[in-house]
């Protein structure tokens, strides 16, 4: 399989690994924030009673969780894909 080939046949697998990290990330980080903040919702940057620093450190948290969580599912879904195909599709 050619290598654009093998990134077309990916973009499904890309899709649905991103769907499915933005799921797992975010109950992962419900839980983190629950035991940061002992709080059961995380502060919008529209909520007033938040100071900045609290909704800059939520956004922080959150998106580092999302950003590690979507790395390990395309990383797992690229080594998956190549065992399959023998190509890989990121090349």
């Amino acid at each position: 399989m050619s290598s654009t080939g093998a990134k077309l046949a990916y973009r499904p697998i890309g899709l649905a690994g991103g769907i499915l990290a933005g799921v797992v990330s975010g109950a992962v980080f419900k839980q983190v924030w629950k035991r940061i903040a002992h709080e059961d919702d995380a502060p919008g940057a529209m909520q007033s009673e938040y100071s900045m620093k609290e909704v800059v450190l939520a956004a922080a948290v959150q998106g580092a969780l999302f950003a590690a969580t979507k790395a390990a599912i395309d990383r797992a879904g690229a080594r998956g894909f190549t065992r399959l195909t023998g190509t890989w599709p990121g090349d």
